[in-house]
């Protein structure tokens, strides 16, 4: 064949060159393009979830924001602070009263305050330490607000318990309207970090001046967003809003403004993330939301990369896939979070007028003052059902004419009117009104939804007064109807396309299977035929050195040579199979938990001889941990950093080791080689990636640390390499921690560290566990001696009922479901029987059905997945625990 002219050979060079370069550009530009896209979708979806996070807030606000409006006209309460020198008795009966009230509204404290601030009466006057009762509470924005304006809201610590909480007060005024008194709500609203904890993302809120109060994300409370001025911390201090005034800045870098409130961000804890926010306008706060880029943006690049390789499409596909899979679980899991959010969104509209129930029969007659600024329309009667109270947003809900609402009115008369114009929906007029009248008649409470001709929805709650008579709220949730229709069909239509996408991607993944099994076996017949000349060479090369003569040294020099370079080349090869083997997924693995001792110990044995015979020294760390993961791979895994660790360091020593990281175990190698640079670090993870500086003539063949990485990624573990210059590497590997009660007796005693906490709520409470699992029993046993409870454990129905006798029932009973050939709920009722009574049933199970769901409803049992957290176990033990006593 003719070679090319120099020239030509320059120009399609040259051509290569620039379509190169023209290429590379094309693809930054469209990786920017996309990543931008990527990143303003899930700004979309991330506003969607923040609207429905505000929205269970500011319901849960709303629940409470009229018990001290209506406290407030309570004539006992008015009577007692306008006494000039109020009896103990008067308090103590007030604090009765208001613990009643606390405990059927479920808020934190009620308090009452004079005209001077002075705790007169609080729900938790009972409480020694922790009592309001007897505090000046003068310096509070939310008592000075509200003795001058009527009310007023505000977020601080407690002074007496220092709980943070949402405090609503409501001025308590005389006959001639002059303020006597506060009456003050404390809602406490931790329980929203909990849930903002269990969605995608970090959720918080922030107050006007910039400071973080609520966080789903631990320790970013009370940081501040921007530094305070003089005058801010001053007026915290002042008001001890929240303790000491807080200093710390929420550390970030902008990145880039995506426009319309959108703005991505550089934290150090964090990373990458959208920053999201959506002001929370009543209370003057500004609900944040962080949500991490980095899916978007390996997905956006991914597809710019395929674009840039398409003749590397092959190898490419597998990444595309992964990366679209998991973008699709990201998408769906958002899906659901959003219909959890909307369906807690709706138990907290249903239950937003709880509050009216208890104070209702002591507001004042006619159109009522201190109810105008509720957004449900309200009205009151009375015992022989005539009008006695109403707001004007009832006037207005039902366009009554002026004066036709009137204190003494029969509710008859307005069931009346309204029937006239439609609004009791069809049939005969007089049994509609009787109808109501016998709901008013017999005290029931009752909720309904009632969609009117213009479309408008109007939920409709009716609950009995304690001293007689009926208070019904009218609200209009047209907007809300509509935002749960418009969600259905948008989680209906990204389904739709997410099963589109499937299938695309599921052909593409049978067609790279297809390549990617032929490469392999490619690769393992290549290899197995390069290596059968080699072998043939070295057995050639053991026959010449026997025929050498002992005086030819510079001849044995050079078979040495020729061994040495046969051996590497062998070792090349046989690297090159096993990353084969790893990226075919050939190699099985054998996941189970193990001591991680004997194998360090083996290692530094196997290594340290080496070490020795080089001039360093080998230390190994001792530990008891247990590890969960493939003992062989793991071994190949560190033998490769022992084994550069070794290479690479001229004088010093070697550490092996490993140190507790949370649920896992991380196993670190220490040298005190020449370092890595940084722009290496990346680099090394290569295939035939070296560094310079091997001691002697050994040099590796720039394949381990590659099989290494995709070893890690098989097994799931994460590797780590920290280095300084001229100061040595630290090579380790994340693995994750196994269960010693695998490796261990059951009948072992138990450590000093597993003495029972005496702080528990738990304690002294007997408890049963039946479960056919024995390493489950084990550990819940184990765990519940630790909160102070007397443990029983019955692996099996048999076993349950022989050790069940009359009047010794548990005071709790945690229950699994399938128990071989019989299932929990069909072993209780005989139990029971013979306990003669029933204790509190917890069903713990592996299962995630929804009908054994509504099958502990329905009984009034507990429920609990095992793998939910044990803090969330703790918390359901101790709620029904403490509610059976």
């Amino acid at each position: 064949m003719p070679f090319l002219p120099t020239s030509r050979r320059r120009s399609g060079l040259m051509l290569l060159c620039i379509a190169a370069t023209v290429i590379a550009l094309l693809s930054l530009v469209v990786m920017r393009h996309l990543e931008r896209r990527s990143l303003l979708d899930d700004a979309e979806q991330a506003r969607e979830q923040l609207r429905l996070h505000g929205d269970a807030l500011q319901a849960l606000i709303e629940r409470h924001r009229v018990l001290p409006a209506v406290l407030a006209l309570d004539p006992e309460i008015r009577a007692v602070l306008a006494q000039a020198d109020i009896r103990p008795a008067d308090a103590e009966r007030i604090s009765r009263k208001l613990e009643r009230v606390n405990g059927a509204a479920a808020t934190s404290t009620l308090t009452l305050l004079n005209r001077d601030g002075l705790a007169l009466a609080a729900s938790n006057w009972q409480a020694v330490s922790t009592s309001n009762v007897g505090n000046s509470y003068n310096f509070r924005p939310y008592f000075q607000r509200a003795m001058r304006d009527g009310s007023a809201t505000f977020y601080a610590e407690g002074v007496t318990t220092a709980v943070p909480g949402y405090f609503l007060s409501q001025a308590v005024r005389d006959d001639a309207g002059n303020a006597i008194g506060v009456v003050v709500v404390k809602v406490v609203l931790r329980p929203q970090e909990v849930l903002w904890a269990e969605a995608p993302g970090n959720v918080f809120a922030s107050d006007g001046n910039g400071v973080i109060f609520l966080s789903s994300q631990t320790g970013w409370r009370y940081h501040v967003l921007h530094a305070l001025d003089d005058v801010t911390r001053r007026r915290l201090t002042t008001t001890r809003q929240y303790g000491q005034v807080p200093r710390q800045v929420l550390k970030y870098r902008l990145i880039e403004d995506l426009g319309d409130g959108v703005r991505r961000v550089r934290m150090p804890d964090v990373g990458d993330v959208i920053w999201v926010s959506r002001p929370l306008s009543p209370e003057g706060w500004t609900l944040n939301l962080l949500r991490p880029t980095r899916d978007s943006i390996v997905a956006a690049r991914t597809k710019a990369g395929a674009i840039a390789a398409g003749l590397l499409v092959l190898a490419l596909l597998g990444f595309v896939l992964r990366q679209r899979r998991r973008l699709a679980q990201l998408r769906e899991r958002s899906r659901v979070e959003l219909e959890r959010l909307v369906k807690h969104h709706a138990q907290e509209l249903r239950t937003a007028q709880d509050g009216l129930v208890h104070a209702a029969h002591t507001a004042d007659y006619g159109e009522s003052h201190s109810l105008q600024h509720l957004p449900q329309g309200v009205c009151v009667v009375d015992a022989q059902l005539n009008l006695v109270a109403w707001n004007r947003r009832y006037v207005e809900l039902f366009r009554f004419p002026p004066g036709f609402i009137q204190v003494g009115r029969p509710i008859a008369d307005v069931f009346q009117y309204n029937a006239k114009r439609g609004l009791l929906g069809p049939g005969p007029i007089e049994e509609a009104i009787e109808r109501r009248l016998t709901h008013l008649r017999s005290g029931k409470p009752h909720m309904h939804e009632r969609e009117r001709g213009d479309g408008s929805v109007i939920e409709i709650r009716g609950n009995p007064l304690p001293d007689g008579g009926f208070v019904t709220s009218y609200a209009d949730i047209t907007a809300y109807k509509n935002a749960a229709r418009d969600l259905r069909s948008l989680a209906d239509t990204l389904s739709n396309r997410i099963d589109d996408r499937t299938r695309d991607l599921a052909d593409a993944k049978r067609e790279a299977e297809d390549a990617n099994r032929s490469k392999t076996r490619f690769v393992a017949a290549a290899v197995h035929d390069l290596l059968q000349p080699l072998n043939a060479a070295r057995m050639f090369l053991s026959v010449l050195r026997g025929r050498l003569p002992d005086t030819d040294a510079a001849t044995r020099d050079i078979a040495d040579n020729i061994d040495s370079a046969l051996a590497a080349q062998d070792s090349i090869l046989n690297s090159l199979l096993d990353i084969s083997r790893l990226e075919s997924g050939a190699l099985e693995t054998r996941i189970r938990d193990f001591a991680l001792d004997p194998l360090l110990e083996a290692l530094a044995r196997e290594f340290g001889i080496l070490a020795t015979s080089r001039g360093l020294s080998l230390e190994r760390v001792a530990t008891s941990a247990v590890v969960h993961s493939d003992e062989a791979l793991l071994r190949r895994i560190l033998q490769n950093f022992l084994s550069n660790a070794v290479r690479y360091t001229r004088r010093g020593r070697i550490v092996l080791g490993c140190r507790r990281d949370g649920a896992h175990i991380r196993i670190e190698i220490h040298d005190t080689g020449p370092g890595i640079p940084r722009a290496r670090q990346k680099e090394i993870f290569e295939e035939f990636r070296r560094l310079d500086g091997g001691s002697g003539q050994e040099r590796g063949t720039g394949l381990g640390l590659a099989i290494v990485e995709r070893i890690a990624r098989l097994l799931g573990h994460q590797i780590g390499l920290r280095s300084r210059q001229e100061h040595g590497s630290v090579f380790s590997v994340r693995v994750p921690r196994g269960n010693a009660l695998v490796l261990n007796s059951p009948d072992k005693p138990k450590s000093a560290t597993e003495e029972p906490q005496a702080d528990s709520l738990l304690a002294g409470c007997r408890v049963w566990c039946i479960d056919d699992d024995p390493r489950i029993s084990q550990a819940t046993h184990l765990l519940l001696e630790r909160w102070g409870c007397r443990v029983e454990i019955a692996d099996d129905a048999e076993q349950a009922l022989a050790a069940a006798t009359l009047g010794n029932a548990p005071d709790l009973l945690l229950l699994d479901v399938r128990l071989g050939a019989t299932t929990g709920p069909e072993l209780f009722p005989l139990l029971a029987q013979r306990w003669g009574q029933e204790p509190v049933v917890i069903l713990f199970t592996a299962e995630q059905d929804e009908a054994l769901r509504a099958l502990a409803r329905e009984r009034g049992w507990g429920f609990l997945s095992k793998q939910a957290r044990t803090s969330a176990l703790r918390s359901l033990m101790t709620h029904l625990y403490q509610r059976s006593r």
